[in-house]
């Protein structure tokens, strides 16, 4: 079934009006805007230089298309670490899956670049089969591009990336930050409501049927090595991260979404992230994809008034990765 568009919405449209405020705020936000061969704009948001929380949230917001509002809050689930990204989602389903989910491999053999690109880029281009079911296509002249890494892709690849959107080279912005940078490890906490998305959809819960979605999560310290910041960020999340769904239907079906969205599910649940990509030799298919998936799961009826609540938080492996 081929996607129809939703009538005015855009994520690459809302996401450029973020991308104009970055742009304008360069210098105090700390980040470094670039042009490359092919005319696409660079935006490094914590490769070579400090970058800073706030960039990560608006970084967020891009991500997520516009659609939903990344916060910084001085509290946190876990009570050792101060700070949370906060995230809500006025349109999840879209916002989440159609934009923020990195679902779009991008690689090319020449060059050797490879990332997995998020972003509301993805609406444009409509490479995933995931499309065909979300019922959602944007229309937009102009594209945005997120990448969690420490380099922006070679022109080469945003003219290929550039051509899947239907657009001039030009009118693509690649935003980039390495996931050990301040800006990286909030947009990567701005997640906890994303994977709870995602593997609600691998549930085979109907998408339809969820309308509004609040996430929080701690916010990892940035700790300068790709596999421990990486770890530290999916632990957030996983041992820390607290969601609420709502959602029209049945009980039963949203108890049940309650019961099985937990990250406590998973037999790989209860070590460090860090740990278990080590024991998978750092192969990240080996590990059980129903791990990534916030700790503790709150679902709504918004047709009976019931909530259903799951999971647990573990403190103790947040504290023991983040220190």
């Amino acid at each position: 079934m081929q996607a129809a568009p939703r009538a005015g919405l855009s994520v690459n449209a809302n996401a450029g009006r973020i991308v104009q405020r970055i742009l304008t705020q360069a210098d105090a936000l700390r980040c470094q805007v670039s042009i490359g061969d092919g005319g696409e704009r660079r935006v490094d948001c914590g490769a070579a230089v400090t970058g800073c929380l706030e960039l990560g949230r608006l970084l967020g917001e891009i991500c997520m298309g516009g659609l939903g509002t990344v916060q910084i809050a001085g509290a946190s689930p876990v009570e050792k670490w101060p700070l949370s990204v906060v995230v809500h989602a006025t349109d999840p389903v879209i916002s989440c899956l159609g934009s923020q989910y990195a679902g779009w491999t991008i690689s090319e053999e020449a060059s050797g670049f490879f990332a997995l690109g998020s972003g509301p880029a993805r609406a444009l281009s409509r490479v995933e089969d995931l499309y065909k079911e979300l019922g959602y296509a944007d229309h937009h002249d102009e594209a945005v591009l997120v990448i969690e890494g420490d380099k922006a892709p070679p022109s080469s690849v945003a003219r290929l990336v550039a051509e899947k959107c239907g657009i001039p080279t030009k009118d693509l912005t690649i935003l980039f930050a390495p996931t050990w940078s301040l800006a990286g490890t909030v947009q990567i906490g701005a997640r906890v409501l994303e994977v709870a998305l995602h593997k609600a959809h691998e549930l085979h819960f109907p998408l339809d049927n969820i309308k509004d979605g609040y996430g929080i999560a701690p916010l990892a310290p940035p700790i300068p090595d790709f596999v421990k910041s990486m770890g530290r960020t999916n632990d957030g999340i996983i041992y820390g991260g607290r969601v609420q769904l709502f959602v029209t239907g049945g009980d039963q079906q949203a108890q049940e979404l309650a019961e099985k969205l937990p990250s406590s599910g998973s037999a790989a649940y209860g070590k460090p992230f860090a740990e278990i990509f080590a024991e998978v030799e750092g192969d990240f298919y080996k590990i059980d994809p129903m791990l990534f998936s916030p700790a503790v799961v709150t679902v709504s009826n918004l047709d009976t008034g019931r909530s259903f609540r799951a999971g647990k938080l573990a403190p103790d492996i947040v504290d023991a990765s983040f220190a």
